[in-house]
């Protein structure tokens, strides 16, 4: 969202300016509201189904955190029209704090007194990377997880972790070497030990984090973490001290946003991009030009080897607007989840979103297979023609019916079933899941309605695999009925169970952000299902029938080894990770109930 130097030198700055009169500052709160209504409200107005944030919400945010974000963050093009003071006015008057009220965030506070060195990350227990395997099944052996449903209801709070000026916590941790290293939405990253969360070291990246860090070996013997941002950059820093070892533009797109983990593998790096330009543009805005891809870099240097396009041919202008705008297209086409590897097909796979403006593109609302060696495409398995969505109705580059917006943000899971047949699993925002053969072209073997879908619903961020089963954790938080979780037979895509939404919500009655929807990642260990929801909780469900075997509250506050005052809410995004007797939980998600916490469990 911003860089450390940005907010420092709005500190300072606000460290200069004269302490404004009581009077002055009931102006300004009246002068941030005029702005909020004029430029902001439409989108901003708390409805159930909207993907930004309240007012509420936003409540507390640092005011400099608001303004890097409508300066060089998620919200820059928004923030364009706006002056400096008005920018200021309308970041005071969410955040209901003053500028320089207090420093962004305490670097010292929580370190490690003596930290233990790292280990070896090949050896023992981990979580490396978007799940503990690059074939994305979210599936972690109970060797591994050191936990099992006998083991649950032992399992105590052990630390808690609190990210600063954050009203999100949407980085999925990784645990590998006796450390955790997460990323956070105000930009800062951080190695932490696994067992009592101590801070070893930070890094500040040019924007937010949201990407989990794949670890691996680098020149001269050390490990690096790799990781990428929302402003385009990928990084390779040093697992053990923090420091730099490179720093490149991936995407030099105005409106990127890089969300999906980056994969690492035999000395590369597969960085999948996405951005903003679907949702995140003004109306002077000439739409639209991104085009989604899978970028792969030398893991040592950061260099460019490739870049895979899921919209092949580039934009051209369509049309023109009455106010000299251009239309272009086509566009589209964002990946917006971890790539999954195949090393004996040397085949990267990807789930793939909608189109944004032009015509609907072959390779939009599905499932594309990359050489691994060349970036080319391989095949790619079309599964929602004509979902157009993102271009503004009316001009020449978009059609009269707005498409659905089927996107897939769900890691394709490369699997093999008990007959030995290995097949590719995954879900859509459309409620769909589906299996496909990697050695057919992507032929659908199977498909399963799962849930109604919608742009805020189906199946949105992972699923997960074991030998027998596929499970489906359902969203659908702008339906009547949201959540529950399916699980169907990998070998012919029926029905095992179903366990429907739960009716007692842990934060209550049911408004926006307190839904049980489950559209967070899941995780399967030997025995149950791990599936988070908007109402907080956390739950295991027996893979036998889908009973629930424990629940755990994330909702409430925390105090936290480094000193943060955070809080839990809904948990969306990132899926619960468990690995050496412990579970690491993230909660609090902007598009729900708002946090700021990452919660570490360990057993009694």
């Amino acid at each position: 969202m911003r860089s450390s130097l940005t907010v420092l030198a709005l500190v300072a700055l606000a460290a200069c300016a004269p302490t404004p009169s009581p009077r002055a500052m009931q102006v300004q709160s009246a002068s941030g509201r005029a702005v909020f209504q004029d430029h902001c409200v439409e989108c901003h107005d708390g409805a159930l189904d909207s993907r930004a944030p309240a007012p509420d919400q936003l409540r507390g945010t640092a005011p400099e955190a608001i303004v890097a974000a409508l300066t060089g963050g998620a919200m820059r093009y928004q923030g364009l029209p706006l002056t400096g003071a008005e920018r200021r006015a309308v970041a005071e008057y969410l955040s209901g704090r003053t500028f320089g009220a207090e420093l962004v965030f305490d670097a010292e506070a929580g370190r490690c007194a003596s930290a233990r060195p790292m280990s070896d990350p090949s050896a023992g227990p981990a979580w490396n990377g978007w799940g503990p395997g690059l074939d994305n099944t979210h599936n972690q052996p109970v060797s591994a997880a050191g936990i099992d449903a006998e083991t649950l209801p032992r399992l105590r709070l052990e630390w808690a972790f609190g990210f600063h000026d954050a009203t999100s916590s949407w980085a999925q941790p990784t645990v590998v070497g006796g450390r955790l290293f997460v990323g956070s939405q105000n930009g800062s990253v951080y190695a932490l030990d696994a067992r009592d969360g101590c801070i070893v070291w930070t890094y500040e990246a040019e924007g937010s984090v949201r990407s989990a860090m794949s670890i691996g070996p680098h020149q001269g013997g050390g490990y690096a973490a790799y990781f990428s941002d929302q402003r385009g950059y990928a990084y390779a820093v040093d697992a053990e001290t923090g420091a730099q070892i490179w720093k490149t533009v991936v995407e030099p797109h105005p409106l990127v946003r890089l969300t999906g983990a980056v994969a690492l593998y035999d000395g590369r790096l597969y960085v999948p991009t996405s951005s903003y330009e679907e949702v995140g543009k003004g109306p002077d805005y000439a739409c639209c030009t991104f085009r989604g891809s899978i970028v792969a870099l030398d893991a040592e240097t950061g260099r460019s080897i490739w870049k895979g396009y899921t919209v092949t041919v580039e934009p051209r202008v369509m049309g023109v607007r009455d106010d000299g705008v251009e239309s272009l297209g086509p566009s589209g086409g964002a990946i917006w989840s971890a790539p999954t590897i195949d090393p004996r097909r040397r085949a990267i796979y990807a789930g793939v979103g909608n189109t944004y403006s032009g015509e609907s593109q072959p390779a939009t609302d599905a499932i594309v297979a990359f050489d691994m060696d060349t970036g080319r495409q391989l095949w790619a398995q079309q599964v929602t023609p004509d979902d157009v969505s993102g271009c503004r109705r009316g001009e020449s580059n978009c059609p009269e019916a707005r498409g659905p917006d089927y996107d897939f943000g769900v890691s394709p899971v490369l699997t093999t079933r008990r007959d030995g047949k290995e097949i590719l699993v995954i879900g859509q925002k459309s409620g769909v899941g589906y299996a496909l053969d990697p050695d057919d072209g992507g032929r659908i073997l199977w498909q399963y309605r799962a849930g109604e879908g919608g742009a805020l619903g189906g199946i949105e961020w992972g699923v997960s695999v074991d030998a027998d089963n596929a499970y489906f954790p359902i969203a659908d938080n702008n339906r009547e009925r949201p959540g529950g979780l399916h699980a169907v037979s990998l070998m012919t895509g029926e029905r095992v169970w179903f366990a429907p939404p739960v009716e007692d919500l842990l934060c209550g009655e049911r408004a926006r952000g307190c839904t049980p929807a489950q559209s967070a990642a899941i995780t399967v260990v030997d025995g149950f299902v791990l599936s988070g929801a908007f109402d907080g909780g956390l739950r295991a469900y027996s893979t036998r029938d889908g009973r629930v075997l424990w629940t755990l509250d994330t909702n409430g506050d925390y105090e936290t080894v480094n000193g943060v005052p955070a809080h839990g809410g809904s948990i969306n995004g990132p899926g619960p990770v468990a690995v050496g007797g412990m579970l690491y939980v993230t909660s609090g998600d902007y598009r729900g109930r708002t946090g700021n916490v990452l919660l570490a469990y360990g057993v009694e």
